[in-house]
């Protein structure tokens, strides 16, 4: 005979949620006899501060006993993970740190948990095991009644007319039971992810903290594939048209008896040469110039100023080398702002001030020029503030028609 899937289900279902309810019987019960000593104790002597200061000890020592043990329980036997709560040790015990450090912990909500939520589980738990008992009591009713005297099994029973009820209620019992267990067994798993394991907002801080972690995960990697390129194309690309760039200089001095055909078709293809690595050049300082890696933010600013076709005046004041992809957005939000006020604003002067203030790096960026950029239009502007922001820094843009641009981001360089 086989047993229809949907069934077989359901069994197994009800065998788990009872299993999971009947394991949970003596760990909710377990403060009991403590509050029901303390109790006693009081009654009979009448001293309550001994009684309450020894039942408060034992149930500060056995509640995070009992909460490993739930733990394991919610884990093994219906597959519900409670988060640890594990806030950061204070760097110094004080007063206030313990305090706050204990307030984060919660143990309040373990202790009420235990003391006072865990005995009412328990009943609703015993009632779940008792109908399983009865129910399977009355299945089986007319099996275990032939183990009975005669006479009793009559008068008790009376035979064939209360045995078919038996047995009818014991299968009303036995099909109420898997979706009896199931609601106990979610209701138990709700309380138990709302006071043994963190609050809404510490799991939607925790979720935030890794969401930043990985963020910053995901812009280191993505400025060192930026440093490999610039790398690959220095010592690759760039030098192998060098070498072409000098073959054809070479050739054109070497043989001056070439037609002057070849010689006009050598000399363009030298100029192009020359052009393609000036070109690699400044594709290789935009992607990650490697006077920035090797010789930090303000030497890689000097040669972006010289390298500016306008009067750049340039103040840099670091107390220290920031972090790498600090140091490129910096470069980047700079090189983009000269480049913006030489092609665009017809600038004739510019001035980059860059400050480390505590932990943050600030850069100012003004110029001369016709003003009027708007960083809401979808220019290049909005490039630079999602680049600040992608590092939770602050992008301003002050660019009123008929200038001066000044140009503000403000980055966090705590390492």
């Amino acid at each position: 005979m086989t047993i229809p899937a949907g069934l077989r289900r359901t069994v197994l279902r009800a065998r788990r949620d009872t299993g999971f309810l009947a394991a949970g019987v003596l760990p909710h019960l377990a403060l009991v006899p403590v509050w029901a000593w303390a109790v006693a104790t009081t009654a009979r002597t009448g001293n309550w501060l001994l009684a309450v200061s020894m039942s408060a000890a034992l149930v500060m020592l056995g509640t995070p006993v009992l909460t490993a043990v739930q733990r394991a329980r919610y884990r093994v036997l219906i597959g519900v993970d409670v988060p640890r709560l594990t806030p950061t040790a204070p760097e110094q015990w004080t007063w206030a740190s313990t305090a706050r450090w204990l307030a984060a912990k919660r143990p309040w909500r373990k202790i009420g948990y235990h003391l006072l939520l865990g005995p009412l589980l328990a009943q609703l738990e015993l009632l779940v095991l008792a109908v399983a008992a009865a129910g399977l009591a009355g299945v089986i009713a007319y099996a275990w009644s032939w183990a009975l005297p005669t006479g009793i099994r009559q008068d008790w029973f009376g035979y064939l007319t209360q045995l078919p009820a038996y047995t009818a209620a014991g299968v009303l019992l036995l099909c109420a039971l898997p979706w009896t267990a199931r609601a106990i067994a979610r209701a138990e798993a709700r309380l138990a992810l709302g006071l043994l394991g963190p609050s809404r907002a510490q799991r939607l801080q925790e979720r935030v903290d890794q969401l930043a972690v990985s963020r910053t995960d995901l812009i280191e990697a993505v400025d060192a594939e930026r440093r490999r390129i610039e790398r690959d194309l220095h010592d690759g690309t760039q030098q192998r048209l060098v070498s072409l760039a000098v073959n054809l200089g070479l050739a054109i001095a070497t043989r001056p008896d070439l037609p002057s055909d070849a010689r006009e078709v050598i000399a363009r293809a030298h100029l192009e040469a020359k052009e393609a690595i000036a070109e690699l050049n400044d594709l290789v300082r935009g992607l990650h110039p490697a006077v920035l890696e090797d010789r930090g933010l303000d030497a890689a600013l000097s040669g972006l100023a010289a390298r500016t076709p306008l009067p750049v005046r340039l103040r840099v004041d670091l107390e220290e080398r920031v972090a790498p992809n600090v140091e490129s957005v910096a470069y980047f939000v700079i090189s983009e702002a000269l480049t913006n006020a030489t092609k665009h604003a017809n600038a004739m002067r510019a001035e980059v001030i860059v400050r480390q203030v505590g932990e943050v790096l600030r850069m100012r960026v003004t110029d001369d020029g016709l003003g009027g950029a708007d960083a809401a239009a979808g220019t290049g502007l909005t490039g630079l503030a999602k680049r600040v922001g992608s590092l939770d820094g602050a992008f301003h843009v002050s660019s009123p028609v008929g200038g001066p641009t000044t140009i503000t981001a403000e980055l966090p360089c705590a390492r």
